[in-house]
């Protein structure tokens, strides 16, 4: 599997203006958000990229881009049909190849040399098949997130056959059907915002846009829980972070993360010890 496309989803109502956000990347330069994921893409090996967004959005995110808007397309999704029907509408732009996608409200800080993005795309090559990475997650969050079970591969730390996916599952239904061997107690594996997917997932989503019409409504969690039944469909803890700036202080808390990884590390430690020692006067 070799995976030279990839997919940002960015329609969403309340999503769409998020990745437009500035923040100071790990080398301390300023850039939007879209250009931090794009970064990110990129150094995965991806060529083409595809950015799914609102009508009217497009010149906003080529400004966003900056230097790499020459890489990427558009596609409008011209409703909110869901954000199935969201990478539904990138179906011209994969054709019938497998393709990374990415969420744009989420940011990644790697424990490795290696971002997320190309760990991920690493593990589905040598897998040869689909791979969402996940993120074991406390029940608390759960609200905010789809998530999986599945049995651990033999001999492969953190890489999980997956046997169930849920969308946003209640502490109850995740204690029921979600339980994977070696978690702690409470924890999930709730989905990262990134996954490389083949094209079958694309016919699972024309199915179920076609038969939802215009009501819309089009999961992907659904989408990927078919996948799941019709294939190998893998889930993989990788070496870093997720960081959803969609959440209360989610921005905040993904520019402190960023920043302590990166080269300005000890001047951004002492300004928090520095901030921490004056709110205690």
């Amino acid at each position: 599997m070799e995976i030279k496309k990839a997919i940002i989803t960015a329609a969403g109502t309340a999503q769409r203006t998020l990745p437009l956000q500035t923040v100071a990347d790990r080398d301390g330069t300023q850039k939007t958000a879209l250009r931090i994921i794009i970064d990110e893409i990129v150094e995965a090996g991806v060529e083409e990229i595809c950015v799914v967004v609102c009508p009217g959005d497009q010149s906003a995110y080529a400004i966003a881009a900056g230097a790499q808007a020459k890489r990427l397309e558009f596609v409008e999704q011209r409703a909110p049909l869901g954000y199935g029907h969201a990478v539904w509408c990138a179906k011209q732009f994969t054709a019938d190849q497998s393709f990374l996608l990415l969420v744009g409200d989420h940011l990644y800080v790697s424990g490795s040399e290696k971002r997320c993005a190309q760990q991920l795309v690493e593990i589905a090559a040598v897998e040869n098949c689909a791979v969402s990475a996940v993120q074991a997650t406390h029940e608390s969050k759960l609200p905010y997130y789809g998530a999986v079970g599945g049995q651990l591969v033999a001999g492969r730390k953190g890489l999980y056959e997956i046997t169930e996916v849920i969308e946003k599952p209640t502490p109850t239904e995740a204690e029921q059907r979600l339980i994977v061997p070696g978690l702690r107690a409470g924890h999930y594996l709730c989905f990262f915002g990134m996954h490389v997917l083949t094209p079958a997932l694309m016919s699972i989503l024309a199915d179920e846009v076609a038969k939802r019409g215009e009501k819309g409504g089009v999961p992907l969690t659904g989408a990927l829980a078919n996948l799941a039944a019709r294939e190998r469909y893998l889930a993989c803890e990788l070496e870093g972070r997720r960081y959803d700036i969609g959440v209360k202080y989610g921005l905040l808390t993904a520019q402190l993360a960023i920043a302590l990884a990166g080269e300005d590390r000890d001047e951004v430690l002492s300004g928090l010890v520095e901030l921490l020692a004056s709110r205690g006067k």
